[in-house]
């Protein structure tokens, strides 16, 4: 299968990139992301400015497209939502257009989004099938896959995987979380009792590529592992896992203080469930907690 990946270069676009035999890329910066792996083929574009070069689609059966500001690198401003929203909402709209003018279109999109959608929801168990809330994230995942979708209109099957908290070797979620573990200062945050839906990168990998296949797949699908856990027993089952102790619990107050409105993320409850992926025969790789830091603790494998 001939695909092409937006965002690439980063921590899911990199593993992605591991799993396919000579990519086509779609970068900012393409010469960084030939730099990455021998055999790509990368394509300039900018999302925010223009569709991607018809040339870069030549020959292409599945288009997954990750690209998009990171949510947890720096404040809230008013600036950064708007990079935020316009990188996902934007750019994909853009993606869509250049499918839309082709004579030969790829059999499908896979889009990301995220478990954002739902909002932060107590202990309500959450499937593919649950209202959107009505906050910042959840309005900007809505506005997404809206633009994600549209690639029906146009004969492209389109899928979007609602990412959780994606943890694994050298990146992601928990790159920023080892080095307080490490030193013994880690903790709960908040009161701990809020939900985590955590996935490992090698599963989201792995379902991006199974709904790639699986013609039956299309709209929503949850990449998040079958057990969420509370903040309280993540944070315990990550400090077994680095022989630390984690004693130093992060004050709600504090967070709101250190990271503003982002903190409302990190302490929000949200327990998802792949209701959609387990239906359609997905088999993880990492279904525990447990099997997951540790893989993610002891570094990278490779092979889906």
């Amino acid at each position: 299968m001939r695909a092409l990946v937006t965002g690439a270069t980063g921590f899911i676009g990199r593993r992605l990139l591991e799993e396919i035999a000579q990519p086509v890329v779609l970068s900012r910066d393409p010469a960084r992301a030939r730099a990455q792996r021998s055999g790509v083929e990368a394509h300039a574009w900018d999302p925010l400015a223009d569709v991607p070069p018809s040339a870069s689609f030549e020959g292409v059966e599945a288009v997954f497209h990750l690209a998009g500001e990171s949510v947890g690198e720096g404040r809230w401003t008013a600036a950064k939502k708007q990079r935020i929203r316009d990188s996902r909402v934007v750019g994909t709209a853009n993606l869509v257009r250049a499918l839309a003018a082709l004579d030969r279109r790829p059999r499908v999109l896979v889009s990301a989004s995220a478990i954002g959608y739902y909002g932060s929801r107590g202990d309500e168990v959450l499937d593919e099938t649950s209202a959107p809330a009505d906050d910042f994230l959840a309005d900007v995942c809505r506005a997404w896959e809206a633009a994600a979708m549209a690639a029906e209109n146009h004969g492209v099957r389109a899928v979007c995987a609602r990412f959780g908290v994606v943890l694994g070797p050298g990146g992601g979620a928990l790159k920023k979380m080892l080095f307080p573990f490490r030193l013994g200062l880690g903790g709960r945050l908040g009161s701990g009792r809020q939900w985590m839906s955590w996935v490992h990168v090698d599963d989201v990998v792995g379902i991006l590529l199974h709904a790639a296949k699986n013609e039956n797949l299309r709209g929503p699908i949850n990449a998040v592992s079958p057990a969420p856990v509370t903040n309280r027993e993540f944070t315990r089952v990550l400090a077994g896992a680095l022989h630390r102790p984690a004693v130093f619990p992060v004050p709600a107050l504090g967070l709101r203080l250190a990271v503003g409105e982002f903190a409302e993320v990190l302490l929000g409850s949200q327990r998802v469930m792949p209701s959609v992926a387990q239906r359609e025969g997905y088999a993880f790789r990492y279904p525990t907690l447990e099997g997951a830091l540790a893989a993610a603790v002891r570094g990278p494998k490779t092979g889906v």
